[in-house]
Order: structure tokens, then sequence, then C-alpha cells
């Protein structure tokens, strides 16, 4: 499903410990590390798909998190001209995703990366909050600002202001490369 602007409708999940630290994955036969994410299905909503994709990808039922909030709106990303599919119909350009700050409320061995038959991930760690947002591939990197600045009050609230702390000097400069703030 693309949109009319070329944008496929995904969801993006940020699955936090208690502590403030962030699962982070690597793809599977790659190098690239990122937060868990999905495409939607025509019949669902972005709950409903994150739900879907937080199974498939990493194993985890709805009882074993806590949603601790979601960005209100659309965060968009568009591909690198490599990576458009020309030949498909209609083409897309980029994602627009909704993302959710979840807390594990379950144990770590309820983790799994192996349910299956085409994992998506091959590895996991637990980073600092803001860690992703400046080792993601760098055409995800401004949509993974904006969800983590949006995310950022809800995991201090339960992880707290030393866990989360305002975003470092690298990220405000990713922040401001985007046109947007850091607080």
């Amino acid at each position: 499903m693309v949109d009319p602007d070329g944008f496929r409708p995904n969801v993006g999940i940020v699955l936090m410990h208690g502590d403030g630290r962030l699962f982070w994955a690597r793809r599977v036969n790659r190098d690239g590390w990122q937060f868990p994410q999905g495409g939607m299905n025509t019949d669902e909503t972005p709950l409903e798909a994150m739900y879907r994709e937080l199974r498939e990808e990493v194993g985890l039922a709805p009882e074993h998190v806590e949603v601790l909030g979601a960005t209100p709106g659309w965060l968009r990303y568009r591909l690198p001209r490599r990576c458009i599919r020309r030949g498909n119909r209609p083409v897309c350009i980029g994602q627009k995703q909704v993302w959710f700050l979840l807390k594990l409320v379950g144990q770590e061995a309820d983790l799994r990366l192996d349910l299956t038959e085409k994992p998506e991930f091959d590895s996991w760690r637990w980073v600092d909050f803001w860690y992703p947002a400046e080792h993601v591939v760098s055409f995800k990197r401004e949509v993974y600002v904006r969800a983590l600045e949006h995310l950022a009050p809800h995991a201090r609230e339960v992880a707290g202001e030393g866990a989360v702390p305002p975003a470092g000097e690298t990220v405000r400069a990713l922040v401001a490369a985007a046109g947007g703030r850091c607080r």
C-alpha cells in the first residue's frame, strides 16, 4: 500500500528497558542497525500494525509491553534514489510512520528474533536513549531524531532525567540540520 504522494504507511517501535536504554537490532545479513518497524496492512490501525510487527520482528506479545506514547501523526522519510524500485506501481519514494514508545514489562527471555520464516534481525542489544539518532543509516536519521525528541518526555516519566538526558550536541546538530529544534 502506497499513498498518493508515494509514501508507504509504516509503524516504528522504540522498545525501552525500564532503565531508559533502548532495544537496538541488527538487520539479518547486513551491517545496519535500527529499531523494529514495518508496513501497515490496509485493514490495520497503527496500533494493530505495531502489535503485529512487534510479534513478527521481536517475538513480543501485548502483555510483554506497556505503550507509553506515540507520535501525534506521520513522520516521513525519503528513500535514497538507489533504493527506489521504479518498476513497481505505484512507485514508493519513502515511508510515513507513526512511532510508538513501549516499555518492556516482560522478561528479556521473551524477546525472540526467530519466530518467522524470514527473521528481520539476527542480533540485538540495549543502547543509551540518543544512540540510535547518531548511528542509524543516514536517510532515516531525521525521522529518528524527531521520533525520539517527541517520545523523550514519556521515557523520562518512567526512567528519569538521568537515563534520558536532553539531546546532546551531536543530536542537536542533527535536528538543526533537519530544520527542527531540540529542547
